[in-house]
């Protein structure tokens, strides 16, 4: 059931409000101590701040999507509960999404948060800064509250706030590829090697990785894994030298294990780019990237509404 009107207002005000409001409640619990550190290496990040509700054992989910989000992306997270991220069941499978969130330096924002999360109760949080280079600090958490609450699910995937991910067709291929245990899937990076220009977000030196090639990992947009594997990296992860590229770090972490990443469709499914938008092209995707919460709402009212429509066979790929 969607919140009035009027709370989700107070939300945005509390997100733009001024600093009176801040002064007022600093002081409270509601607003966590922010890290002094802008890179985080100790993983160790102490006890959940926040935490969704949900009692996986009583109301067992096939899927939990877990997105990575930033405090001040409510609007994101707004369309994604009421499209792709609206707890539902598609194939008699339950699939639920929570949202991953570190911390900042900016009260207001943990004040809506807070307030948000009351409203929703799917939000998972921990008190490390939220940036970039924590990515794996925040993915970790998602796979600890797996596999600390949730280990009874059979799926869970990662994927980010500004995605559109197609749960009906996703859920239709799991079901097809009908294999539970010591599976990972999205757009394989089967070759990459470590990009040494010290310009680029990705820069990685000889100190940090000193090897030409990565293990195969899977783009970070958005993969997909069996929960007996979401466990095991968590375990493991503690003997595994920390990596500040999330979705490379997860790659380190199946090569300690022994895990291979596989296909899910003949056919490319996930993307890490944005697909310009049809019915039928959307029908027959995973993910697409670099979507705004405007067209994210848009793409999937269109793809809802289609759904049971016959497309040309040409449009299907």
């Amino acid at each position: 059931m969607r919140p009035p009107k009027k709370i989700f207002f107070c939300i945005v005000v509390l997100v733009f409000g001024g600093s009176a409001l801040t002064i007022l409640l600093i002081s409270s619990d509601v607003y966590p101590f922010c890290q002094k550190d802008l890179f985080i290496l100790n993983r160790n990040s102490g006890d959940f701040l926040k935490l969704p509700e949900a009692d996986c054992s009583m109301n067992t989910p096939f899927l939990v999507i877990l997105v990575t989000s930033r405090l001040g992306e409510t609007e994101a997270r707004m369309a994604i509960r009421q499209s792709w991220g609206k707890e539902r069941v598609i194939a008699e499978k339950r699939i639920v999404t929570y949202f991953l969130l570190g911390n900042n330096f900016r009260s207001y924002e943990q004040i809506a948060v807070a307030t948000e999360n009351t409203l929703y109760k799917d939000i998972i949080q921990k008190d490390f800064l939220d940036t970039y280079y924590n990515l794996t600090l925040k993915t970790l958490m998602g796979l600890e509250w797996i596999h600390k609450f949730c280990p009874q699910s059979t799926f869970v995937m990662k994927t980010d706030s500004d995605m559109f991910v197609n749960t009906y067709y996703l859920t239709e291929l799991l079901l097809k590829r009908n294999r539970t245990s010591r599976f990972f899937t999205g757009l394989l990076r089967m070759h990459d090697h470590p990009v040494r220009d010290p310009s680029s977000k990705w820069y990685v030196n000889e100190e940090e990785y000193p090897g030409n090639y990565y293990p195969p990992f899977a783009s970070g947009t958005g993969y997909v894994l069996s929960t007996d594997v979401a466990s095991q990296i968590y375990v493991i992860s503690k003997k595994v030298p920390f990596f500040k590229l999330e979705d490379v770090f997860i790659g380190l972490c199946l090569s300690e294990l022994k895990i291979q990443p596989g296909k899910l469709h003949s056919k490319p499914t996930f993307f890490s780019g944005h697909v310009p938008y049809s019915p039928c092209r959307y029908k027959k995707i995973i993910t697409s990237h670099y979507t705004a919460p405007s067209h994210i709402m848009l793409y999937w009212d269109g793809l809802e509404k289609s759904i049971a429509e016959e497309c040309p066979e040409s449009q299907d790929n």
